[in-house]
């Protein structure tokens, strides 16, 4: 459009500028809510091998170099998605801290298998596991969450000079019975009442944390 005597109009400033629109925090945090639930999903159905970034970003509806610039290489896509999984099982260091210990055994298997038991928070549980049994890369990350988010924080509550033993045995001790529950389905164990597992496993893990 021209001025009055065929110069160019001059722009008041007011107009959009060309170009990718300014993307916000609410916009940058919906995106990557979104790339750590495909992730979840590709994870837990595929398995950490079969997985690619490029399927990841798909699955969200965003180029692959986004998910790279929210969270790096595949091993850190992972990372970061276990780690919101497992958010609920990082709580059971509270779990532990409610009450005397006399019964942080049964507090903490009835947590844990608490969590098991929700088809919400076992699917991306089973992902983790799954994965963590195929894959060395994926094996090391989880290793490396639980040892530092969970294990250390449980043993930091108990009164012992072999702490972080006591914590890893029961720890073992969970994490099988619920391989074999959940994953693999061994019977009868896979179809007994959670109570009575709660009821033979919880004092397994309270003398692993107290017992002499």
């Amino acid at each position: 459009m021209s001025g009055p005597e065929g110069a160019p109009a001059v722009s008041d400033g007011t107009a959009r500028k060309r170009g990718r629109p300014r993307r916000t925090d609410s916009d940058a945090a919906g995106t990557r809510d979104r790339i750590l639930v495909a992730a979840r999903e590709e994870f837990s159905e595929r398995g950490y091998e079969k997985t690619s970034v490029r399927g990841i970003a798909k699955a969200a509806g965003v180029d692959s170099a986004l998910v790279h610039h929210y969270f790096g290489t595949k091993e850190q896509v992972f990372a970061a998605s276990i780690e919101v999984a497992f958010a609920p099982a990082l709580n059971a260091s509270d779990t532990v801290a409610e009450g005397s210990l006399d019964g942080v055994g049964e507090r903490l298997t009835r947590f844990i298998f608490g969590i098991w038991e929700k088809p919400t928070t076992r699917t991306p549980l089973l992902a983790i596991v799954r994965s963590a049994v195929n894959n060395e890369t994926a094996a090391a990350v989880f290793r490396r969450l639980v040892a530092s988010q969970l294990l250390r924080r449980i043993a930091a509550q108990v009164d012992a000079p072999d702490a972080e033993l006591r914590a890893e045995l029961a720890a073992a001790q969970l994490i099988g019975t619920a391989m074999l529950r959940y994953v693999i389905k061994v019977e009868p164990l896979a179809s007994a009442d959670p109570e009575q597992i709660i009821a033979r496993v919880a004092p397994v893990v309270q003398g692993h944390l107290t017992g002499a």
